[in-house]
Formats: structure tokens, C-alpha cells, sequence
């Protein structure tokens, strides 16, 4: 999120030759609903100074729902408590203004790699955490008891969460470990996941023919 048009305007020329995706907002009106789907975004790029209000005021809502998507922040504020500040609400790092481009740029890939590698150990959403390395999932912190297919199952769901996960992706990642695996175990392992994780604000949703949804029930009963 950038107001400044010239800042902007330099910022996509120059990382869309380098094919990144990008999207802009102004605002925190504009911003709101493309934030809305934790996970949507590798990188939150995030001035505090926008014309309709405090950037940090985003920043907080963004963390309640969706601790994963890595945030730089941009700012003229340079004092070492808006520096704190920053971090403390969720921040991953931290640069002001006035910056260069190439020091910006290195703090970006900086991010995305310890996403990246972060990403291969742990997953969340919401409540839930499962955590790859550990063989380890949680719903408030309390441990869940999932057999190694039931995990393998979950961890597939987290990983393509809001989004859809396809019935032929998830059979096929799972047959990587076994030849034992069609749509009818695929099933069986859905509808026990579905039981564990009742009580967590969480739930897997059938889409008829094409496969399973991991959401929030909030984001369910909404629709």
C-alpha cells in the first residue's frame, strides 16, 4: 500500500520487468477487500501514512486473521519508538523514508525467502496450527490427535487454504506414500478431520465434483 504515486509508479515499473504480481491500494478502504483472504499475498508492502487513516490500524487487523503474510513497513516516521511500535503490531521489518530502491528491493527478497522456508515448517489458520517438522497440530494450543494420514490430509488443506484444494491434487499427493489411495479414502480421512476439528471455528467444506474448502465457519455462514 503506497499513496505516493510517484513511489508507486517506480516501485511497479520496476519489479513488473522482474515479473512480480502486483496490486495496489491508496487507501485503507482500497485495501480492506484485497486483504479480506488470509494468504492471498506473499507481501504486504505497507505505508502508515495514508490519506484516510493510520496504516497500523490495518496492521491489526490484518495479524488477528492471517499471522503469515509478511509486512514491510514504509514510513517517514523515524523515531525508534515508531520503529517498536511497528514491530510490536506485527510488522516483519521496518524502512523509512527516504529509502533506496536497491536496499527496499534486498529487504523483499530478504522476506520471501524466510516465508518461503517458514512456510515448509508451519501453517496456520485461525485456531489451528500444524507444524511439519514436529508432526504436530493444534487448536488453541491444545494438540490435536491425528493419525500420520489424517496430518498429511490437513497439512494438504492448510496449504492450499481459502482456496480450493482439488480431490484429484489431494489423492495424488497422497499416493505419493502409498498405492493405497482413491476418492473413497480420501472420504473416510475428510470426515474424520471434520470431527477433530469441531469446536475450532474451522470446517471443511465439499464442493461437489471438485474437491474440499479448509475456512473459517464465520466466512461459511457469511456467504
Amino acid at each position: 500500500m503506497e499513496d505516493d504515486d510517484t513511489i508507486a509508479r517506480e516501485l511497479a515499473w520496476r519489479w513488473e520487468r522482474r515479473r512480480w504480481a502486483l496490486t495496489r491500494a491508496a487507501s485503507l478502504a482500497q485495501a480492506r477487500p484485497l486483504l479480506a483472504s488470509a494468504g492471498r499475498f506473499d507481501l504486504l508492502l505497507l505505508d502508515l501514512g495514508l490519506p484516510d487513516g493510520d496504516g497500523l490500524n490495518l496492521l491489526a487487523e490484518l495479524r488477528e486473521r492471517d499471522p503469515q503474510t509478511a509486512v514491510l513497513v514504509l514510513t517517514a516516521r523515524d523515531q525508534v519508538s515508531d520503529r517498536v511500535l511497528g514491530l510490536k503490531q506485527g510488522a516483519d521489518d521496518y524502512l523509512v523514508k527516504p529509502f533506496a530502491v536497491e536496499e527496499l528491493e534486498a529487504r523483499v527478497e530478504v522476506l520471501m525467502r524466510r516465508r518461503q522456508a517458514d512456510q515448509t515448517l508451519r501453517l496456520s489458520l485461525g485456531a489451528l496450527s500444524w507444524v511439519e517438522s514436529e508432526r504436530l497440530a493444534t487448536v488453541h494450543g491444545s494438540p490435536l490427535e491425528l493419525s500420520p494420514r489424517e496430518f498429511e490430509v490437513l497439512g494438504l488443506l492448510l496449504r492450499r487454504a481459502p482456496r480450493l484444494a482439488p480431490k484429484g491434487f489431494l489423492v495424488d499427493e497422497m499416493a505419493r506414500t502409498s498405492r493405497d489411495v482413491d476418492d473413497s479414502v480420501l472420504e473416510v480421512y475428510i470426515s474424520r478431520l471434520r470431527k477433530k476439528l469441531t469446536g475450532s471455528g474451522l470446517a471443511i467444506r465439499t464442493m461437489r465434483g471438485f474437491g474440499y474448502v479448509l475456512e473459517r465457519e464465520t466466512e461459511r455462514r457469511a456467504e
